[in-house]
């Protein structure tokens, strides 16, 4: 499954970067988040709890914040497993400064395995999408403050 997206911030790059770099930040913009946890530098044991059609679950997995140039990119990898299957991810995100406003361009690619894929599979990018538009949205409510 790819994904691709751009959010526009009303805010310098260096403050829409410290926002997506913190850990208490994050837990608290993304969907389903019950922890976030450093476990060493730039990287983070995660616990979520997500719904995917008619399957629900908890996930345990870990985050890596991997090449960051900041305030610039960084490259996200993600790993989970739970009981209704497992999921891989790594995206790029990167901001960039125009007209006082920073776009932020995240581009990615995921796999998803188990029940939720076999049950939800014509569902999932569409919920991924809705997730990172929450995430993003709070985000960009944060950044306004």
């Amino acid at each position: 499954m790819d994904l691709a997206a751009s959010y526009t911030f009303a805010a310098a790059p260096t403050t829409v970067w410290n926002l997506l770099i913190d850990p208490a930040v994050v837990a608290a913009c993304l969907p389903g988040c019950e922890r976030l946890e450093p476990i060493g530098e730039d990287q983070y044991r995660a616990s979520l709890n997500l719904a995917v059609a008619s399957v629900s679950g908890r996930y345990a997995g870990t985050v890596a914040i991997l090449d960051k140039r900041p305030p610039h990119s960084y490259r996200l990898v993600v790993e989970g497993t739970g009981k209704p299957g497992f999921v891989k991810g790594e995206a790029t995100v990167e901001l960039v400064e125009q007209d006082e406003t920073t776009i932020v361009n995240v581009k990615g690619q995921g796999q998803v395995g188990g029940l939720i894929a076999r049950v939800g599979q014509r569902l999932l990018g569409t919920v991924s999408k809705m997730m990172m538009d929450r995430f993003f949205g709070c985000l960009q409510e944060r950044a306004k403050g």
